[in-house]
């Protein structure tokens, strides 16, 4: 699938083989919250050349890491999404997120996570599963976006708008978390289910 290889019989140097090309995380990170147009992979990563986007999307597809997708109408257009194999990414997402969440810094020139990446890189990697394995579904509220967060004993799964009643409903910005990760307390509301939500994802 890569254009270079290190040419080492290992496992970390294969893997680095098929992912290690610039970019290439970076499209799986989008991909893996969601399927994305050629257009929403190419705002959401700011400086990629399309070229390079065409080029590093037609890697991960003959990799079988990516497919591509005609939606029906009335949405009628074409979409990139992950495979399963592709999903065997995301445990590597999820280590790299909890590496760099420490590491972030200030944001650059007064911008900052959007609610999308702030949930999926520094809420649900710090995800510590419970030997019960009881369910808790709790609502975020982050800068205007709702999310459903629904956890089992070591299941984890993020929904939009579940429709049943959740546990916890949760409002919170994505500089919060962001400061939450670097150390700041998090202020959460004095109600039952906060503080299970807090140890679940280490926000204590």
């Amino acid at each position: 699938m890569a254009n270079r290889s290190y040419l080492q019989y290992c496992p970390i140097a294969v893997a680095l083989d098929t992912l290690g090309d610039r970019w290439t995380l970076l499209i799986l990170r989008e991909l893996t919250m969601g399927e994305r147009r050629f257009t929403d992979l190419r705002d959401a990563l700011p400086g990629i050349a399309p070229n390079l986007l065409s080029e590093r999307l037609r890697d991960l597809q003959a990799g079988g890491l990516v497919e591509q997708r005609e939606l029906p109408p009335p949405a009628a257009r074409s979409v990139y999404a992950v495979t399963s194999d592709g999903r065997e990414v995301i445990p590597v997402l999820r280590s790299l997120a909890r590496f760099g969440a420490a590491r972030l810094g200030l944001p650059p020139d007064g911008t900052g996570l959007s609610p999308h990446r702030a949930v999926y890189s520094l809420l649900v990697p710090f995800h510590v599963p419970e030997a019960a394995g009881e369910r808790f579904h709790v609502r975020l509220h982050v800068d205007g976006e709702d999310f459903d967060v629904v956890t089992e004993g070591v299941e984890l799964s993020l929904r939009r708008r579940d429709p049943e009643t959740p546990d916890l409903e949760v409002e919170i910005t994505a500089s919060e978390l962001v400061a939450a990760r670097q150390g700041a307390a998090l202020r959460l509301p004095s109600v039952a289910g906060a503080a299970r939500f807090a140890r679940l994802f280490q926000l204590a």
